[in-house]
């Protein structure tokens, strides 16, 4: 076994580069290890991202926006995705942020005011009507709703009058008897009525009266509802946003028919604090997964939330992408969104476009967004800055060389233009990578010009020959560490040959640790790789050993006549005995070789099954690493199963919830524990024990439990009867 030195061991140390490759549109570039991001949530396996919700947060100009449009492009033009879109801030008084993109995609802009959501249309079914009646009023009268007044508008919701916002009003306030006199319900129905005429006569008059008032189409790519010339505290954005809501669910959700739909929601912290509408969202983000349904949330600070209820939407979302803030934002962000500190630590440093990426429990990277001309050019939210800085310009009549342009100020790098290119290289690398799985060994250089010594080592990785390669690939770099330097482009150029051989022996992990130790070295572009090749000992034609120089007569051994006639018969017994021992050898390798075929046949790397303990349905999953060293092992329960008490054993990891009385303006959450244990390698089946207390249970007693046996050919046994467990395929 070749041993590298100290010095060089900590340098090739894991450095937090993932390696976890997911399926779907391109989106950039990892800034750690240089490899291309892709990701269209819902492609993703469920074991790796439960839920397809997402969290988008950084200061202004940080690109958070651009990045929320630039993808949504991306899913409607490469995947036919529908997108619907709350757009509260625009640069132009004209239209909001998303409007250009949106027209662009034959989209509709709808903007307030001039669009009329009718709350009474008959399309919603008259439970659905009249929640949304109440939000409405919720929201410009809170304390309107009493029993009587709710009795008087159920009564009048009732009326064939009722079939508009207006004429709701008057069967209100001239009500036909029912179960009560008239009089009675009129003036039982005075407050709400009061309430609504802020809508049809009051400063809300537009959104939702009027002779056209109606629904969206349900069959366009997108839709942005543009709130912009709102004022941000006026109660019309709860309003419209409870309207909206309601027809997302009840009507473009059962009516579209797209692969996947989105609702993005853009500066939503004033739509998350309002709890007319938090409860809303909530409901929506439950239901996400059944409904083929992702929320898309976008916000400067989680600071804008306050505590509590918001926040804990916040939390729901499994993919977040973090950009520039401040370093107390970023602390706070980081301890709700369980950031690694080196995440942390880079929020408030980054450059625009740029963004931590949280995907799932195990994915964190810093990810640079690219765009192509027209992309930048249709997600510009620059215009007003730009427009302000050439006016200064031409009034200082400030002489500029027409040879070079003056180099921009760090604020003005907020506009797109600055962030690179999207090539269309990189798309096709993309394609190829995902499409084929190649080896990044033949995608992410181009024919590198290296010496002899490593097109040996990398040939030996691509025959099989695992070992050897690694080996002549340690011993190279110590040469070139000893003659060079370890901080040479020769040493850092075996760093790469060594990436490329783990990534062709199936260790991703090891191959991103080894390109992030590269990029954080700043020695990608060595000149040594411009050097040309040595031609004189290519790696086909490597040297072989030295000759071994003739015999001398000093150097033979006397002559021994009884020595002679012995060996014949002794090298010819040591020749059969080797001959056994090989055939035996081979016929317990090719056992074992079948073996481990059979296994890698069947091997699924995941296993998931639902349990019911205590009266409680329980749903478990056990996800074995890709490198096969260790096991995820999860239970997640649902509050509406009111669980007491969920605890989780598997070896020496524990993990265990007891659920505490909801505080004012919290909601319950659901249930999930997850321990992590090692395993010899990833044929291993291991066991989880888990513990359930029901409604019923009692604090100090035994809660039931079940012991189960997870394989990773996608089967699980109980491990008290031995029964086989029916897995549950929509959590794999």
């Amino acid at each position: 076994m070749i041993r590298l030195p100290a010095t060089q061991a900590a340098i090739t140390a894991p450095l937090v580069a993932s390696s976890t490759g997911f399926p779907g549109i391109p989106i950039g570039r990892s800034e750690t290890d240089g490899r291309p991001f892709r990701l269209t949530p819902v492609l993703v396996d469920a074991a790796i991202l439960p839920a397809t919700n997402s969290l988008a947060l950084g200061g202004l100009g940080s690109g958070k926006s651009t990045t929320a449009k630039v993808r949504a492009r991306r899913e409607i033009l490469h995947h036919s995705h529908q997108y619907v879109v709350i757009d509260s801030f625009g640069e132009e008084t004209a239209a909001g942020e998303w409007g250009k993109l949106t027209e662009s995609l034959g989209g509709l802009v709808i903007q307030a005011g001039a669009f009329t959501l009718n709350p009474c249309s008959p399309q919603f079914e008259p439970d659905v009507r009249e929640q949304l009646i109440r939000s409405l009023i919720a929201a410009v009268e809170p304390g309107a709703l009493t029993p009587q007044s709710t009795h008087a508008l159920q009564h009048a919701l009732n009326s064939p009058k009722a079939d508009t916002l207006v004429g709701l009003v008057d069967a209100l306030v001239s009500p036909e008897d029912g179960r009560w006199p008239a009089a009675k319900l009129a003036v039982w129905g005075e407050g709400v009525a009061i309430a609504l005429s802020r809508y049809t006569e009051g400063s809300l008059r537009g959104l939702f009266d009027g002779p056209d008032a109606s629904l969206p189409p349900t069959d366009l790519p997108i839709i942005s509802f543009d709130f912009s010339s709102l004022d941000r505290n006026s109660p019309a954005i709860p309003a419209l946003m409870a309207a909206i809501t309601a027809w997302v669910e009840h009507i473009w959700l059962r009516q579209s028919t797209a692969m996947h739909r989105h609702l993005v929601l853009e500066e939503a912290w004033q739509i998350l604090l309002s709890p007319a509408t938090s409860e809303l969202i909530q409901r929506l983000l439950k239901n996400s997964r059944k409904a083929a349904l992702s929320l898309d949330v976008v916000m400067h600070t989680l600071s804008d939330l306050g505590e509590g209820r918001a926040q804990d939407l916040a939390r729901l979302c499994e993919i977040a992408h973090v950009g520039r803030l401040g370093p107390e934002e970023a602390a706070i962000v980081g301890t709700l969104l369980g950031l690694p500190a080196w995440a942390i630590a880079k929020i408030p440093n980054l450059s625009p476009g740029q963004a931590v990426w949280k995907v799932g429990p195990g994915f964190v990277d810093v990810i640079q967004t690219t765009l192509t001309d027209e992309e930048a050019r249709l997600t510009d939210t620059s215009t007003r800055r730009r427009k302000a800085q050439q006016a200064l310009t031409a009034d200082e009549e400030l002489p500029v060389p027409l040879e070079k342009e003056a180099a921009p100020e760090e604020d003005e790098l907020d506009e797109p233009e600055e962030w690179g290119e999207y090539e269309e290289h990189q798309e096709e690398e993309y394609e190829e990578h995902q499409e084929h799985e190649q080896p990044v060994a033949d995608t992410l250089h181009t024919e590198p010009r290296l010496d002899h010594r490593h097109y040996a080592a990398l040939q030996a990785a691509r025959e099989g020959r695992l070992n050897e390669a690694a080996e002549l690939a340690a011993l190279g770099e110590r040469e070139d560490i000893t003659a060079h330097g370890i901080n040479s482009p020769q040493a850092t150029a075996w760093l790469i040959t060594r990436a490329e051989i783990a990534e062709l022996s199936g260790n991703t992990t090891q191959a991103a640790h080894l390109r992030a130790t590269v990029a954080r070295m700043g020695n990608n572009d060595a000149a040594w790789f411009e050097q040309p090749v040595d031609t004189t000992a290519q790696w086909h034609h490597l040297p072989g050993p030295p000759e071994p120089p003739a015999p001398t007569a000093a150097d033979s051994p006397p002559p021994s006549g009884g020595r002679r006639r012995a060996w014949p018969y002794v090298a010819a017994v040591a020749a059969l005995a080797l001959a056994s021992a090989v055939v035996w050898q081979k016929g317990a390798d090719d056992d074992k070789r079948e073996q481990r075929q059979e296994q890698a046949a069947a091997y699924k790397g995941v296993s998931a099954t639902d349990l019911t303990i205590d009266g409680v349905k329980t749903e478990t999953l056990a996800s074995w690493s890709k490198d096969g060293r260790s096991v995820i092992l999860s239970a997640w329960v649902d509050s509406d199963e009111k669980p007491q008490f969920v605890r989780i054993d598997a070896g020496d990891q524990t993990a265990e919830k007891r659920t505490e009385p909801l505080q004012e303006g919290q909601f319950p959450m659901p249930v999930r524990l997850e321990v992590k244990v090692p395993v010899k390698d990833r044929y291993q089946a291991v066991r989880l024990t888990v513990s359930v207390g029901g409604p019923a249970w009692k604090e100090g007693t035994r809660a039931p439990r079940r012991v189960i046996e997870f394989r990773p050919d996608r089967t699980a046994i109980d491990a008290d009867t031995g029964q086989h467990l029916k897995q549950a395929y929509s959590h794999l």
